[in-house]
């Protein structure tokens, strides 16, 4: 049966169309709509976020373990703050009697001398920080500051660094986030859609339900997280709003583009929009269920925040779908056909897949020779994957920034003076045993500058060790794993602290790379499937998507390392940036071949997919050109893995559109003929 048939007027997707566009009713639905959103998200609100230690460490790894049995440690210091003093020139004796005095004063402070370093360009206080909360620890970290910088002699510096300082700049970058992306996305968007419009009105309409969208979405989301006791970061509201934004605006340019078409064959626009609607309601839900199904995947992963980024943004596809298949036909129906002008669609105009666009002369170029360019295409994407191969992956904490704070530019200068681990030490938990047993073993590990017990209680025993290797290095690395090794014997004994996390940090994101990889992979090819009621189409859609995947991954690595100054990856970013691309991936695919499959059975397989190309070619493009643009927006908070992904996921998502889909996909469709639908016949 062809796509035609299904949305012939008795199926249950065209009564529904006619309802949602029906006289009176398609107005009081978006008005209701709209407004009942409104009141969700001033009533209710998003659910708060409350941090915990524990958040974007895996499960079941050894530096989680450490954290949990730390936090049975009442008086532990669940994290610290390091005061450094420093000068170009060795202090004067007047200098350190300030400093050991303001040693004594500081907020917080435990009235422990300060340590001086051997060429005493440098002298440092350690402070406890016991609060867990963001904010506080972020007051804490300010207050620190302040006093610590109050009257100092000439030449001598003051800053704070250590884990606490480091979560405070880290937090800083969001203060206001949630605004500047907002502003920056809906910015992005309403200009791509004037440009794809050229229309000063039809813009604002599209914009407002997908901004509403986005606001329903995250609340619902956060609420959700909430109940499921799923854990989030800062992050997650910021990519959640991209990918509403991103994925509604793609749902809505494609149902406007059907309207648009059938305007030119209905004097009604109810009719019209009927039709669009029913006609487009099979690709939204089958890309959304797809992009669905492919974020929950992420449910598996070892990393709660993950967890939570998937949740969140399933969620955030459902409201953004169902908006654009409700809300948006409901509130452009109130408006006639004049919203499009000054390009009004009239009838008896001919549509696009009649028309001589653009796409279709590129589509007849590459009929001519479909061999050629299938080949050049793949052997293109396969150069571009190579960059592939040198990726280093594992940022360290002074990687994180795309601008450096005072914790990281502290923590530089106290490496200079002091043991390079002397800011963030590693910590070692133990539950019944000695804490000088303890400090004796880590002591001989060779790397290991200094060791100190620093808390006990009820049996748990916390000390820390000083690394002589500077923080992030292999040499840092080797040592943690010497350290876990002389511990290996000793009953309940884990290893914390930033190194060991980034170890399980790196062993837990290949796991989920090798579980969640063919998984998604799998789920995506059996929608397809179900979809397309074919074996050979997804089998080679799927590839294409994987395709771009590596060549983007390849052009992005060149383009950090020899442009924006990267040395590695973070490791989670290959991970989420294989689950957007190959879920967002597929939203083309079905756009493409959903139409070739319902001009098939009146045109051939052949002339049905240059005339899907026509007729969906700007709309495509213009979708992923604006998506691009909009996860390029990540770039304005100064996270280098939000940069990271926002530049894999633009350059993937503009090959993926210009390239893959534009060239690619035809060719290899044009090559195989029928055969590319099989089992699938058009009679």
């Amino acid at each position: 049966m062809s796509l035609t048939n299904n949305t012939s007027k008795g199926t249950p997707m065209a009564g529904l169309a006619r309802l949602i566009t029906r006289q009176w009713v398609a107005g009081l639905l978006a008005l209701f709509a709209l407004l009942g959103a409104g009141a969700v998200i001033g009533v209710v609100g998003q659910a708060e976020l409350t941090p915990q230690a524990t958040a974007s460490l895996p499960f079941g790894s050894d530096s989680r373990a450490a954290a949990e049995l730390s936090a049975a440690l009442p008086e532990a210091e669940g994290s610290a703050a390091v005061v450094l003093f420093s000068s170009d020139a060795p202090l004067s004796e007047a200098a350190l009697a300030i400093i050991q005095e303001r040693a004594r004063t500081l907020p917080g402070a435990v009235g422990a001398p300060p340590a001086i370093a051997q060429d005493r360009t440098a002298a440092t206080v350690f402070v406890p920080v016991t609060a867990t909360d963001a904010a506080k620890v972020a007051e804490v970290v300010e207050a620190l500051r302040a006093a610590a910088k109050e009257g100092l002699p000439d030449g001598v510096v003051a800053q704070v660094t250590g884990p606490a300082a480091i979560q405070a700049d880290l937090a800083a970058v969001f203060d206001g986030a949630n605004f500047r992306l907002l502003a920056a996305t809906a910015s992005v968007v309403a200009l791509l859609l004037i440009i794809t419009y050229r229309s000063p009105v039809l813009w604002l309409v599209p914009l407002t339900v997908v901004g509403v969208a986005d606001q329903l979405a995250a609340v619902l989301a956060t609420r959700t997280l909430s109940v499921f006791d799923v854990q989030w970061d800062e992050s997650t509201i910021g990519i959640l709003s991209v990918l509403v934004f991103g994925a509604g605006t793609d749902y809505a340019l494609l149902l406007i583009s059907r309207y648009r078409d059938e305007l030119r064959h209905h004097a009604d626009r109810r009719d019209a929009m009927a039709r669009a609607l029913a006609r487009t309601a099979e690709a939204v839900l089958s890309s959304a269920s797809t992009v669905i199904v492919g974020l929950l995947t992420l449910l598996l992963s070892a990393f709660p925040t993950t967890r939570g980024l998937g949740l969140a943004c399933a969620v955030g596809v459902v409201v953004a779908a169902s908006f654009v298949l409700v809300v948006l036909p409901a509130a452009l129906v109130v408006f006639g056909r004049w919203i499009f002008w000054p390009k009004v669609p009239r009838e008896g105009q001919p549509s696009l897949a009649d028309s001589r666009s653009l796409w279709r002369r590129v589509g007849d170029t590459v009929s001519r020779r479909p061999v050629v360019f299938a080949a050049s295409t793949v052997a293109l994407l396969a150069i571009a994957a190579t960059g592939m191969l040198s990726i280093r992956t594992g940022l360290d904490g002074a990687d994180q920034f795309l601008q450096k704070p005072e914790a990281i530019s502290a923590g530089e200068r106290l490496s200079e003076s002091f043991p390079a681990g002397s800011a963030d030490p590693t910590t070692v938990v133990s539950r019944g045993t000695d804490p000088a047993a303890l400090v004796a073993t880590v002591s001989k590990v060779d790397g290991v500058a200094s060791t100190r017990p620093v808390a006990s209680e009820g049996g748990v025993s916390e000390i820390q060790a000083v690394l002589a290797a500077p923080p992030g290095s292999d040499a840092a690395s080797r040592t943690v794993t010497a350290i876990r090794d002389a511990v290996a014997d000793t009953p309940d004994t884990h290893v914390g602290g930033t190194e060991a996390q980034a170890l399980d940090s790196a062993e837990a994101s290949g796991s989920d790379r090798l579980l969640i990889f063919p998984l998604i992979l799998g789920l995506v090819l059996i929608a397809l499937a179900l979809l397309l009621r074919s074996v050979v189409a997804p089998l080679i859609l799927v590839a294409t998507v994987v395709a771009t995947y590596l060549a983007s991954l390849g052009l992005s690595w060149v383009l950090f390392t020899q442009v924006l100054g990267f040395e590695r990856l973070d490791d989670g970013v290959p991970l989420l940036a294989f689950v957007f691309l190959v879920a967002l991936g597929v939203d083309y695919n079905i756009f493409l071949v959903t139409r070739a499959a319902e001009e098939a059975p009146g045109h051939g397989s052949r002339e049905g997919m240059l005339r899907a190309l026509s007729a969906t070619g700007g709309v495509i493009t213009s979708a992923g050109i604006l998506l691009a643009a909009v996860f390029a927006v990540l770039g304005v908070l100064p996270l280098v893995v939000l940069a990271q992904l926002g530049v894999i996921i633009c350059v993937g998502v503009l090959l993926d559109t210009l390239v893959v889909r534009t060239v690619l996909v035809p060719a290899i469709s044009l090559v195989l003929g029928d055969r590319f639908w099989w089992p699938r016949l058009f009679a």
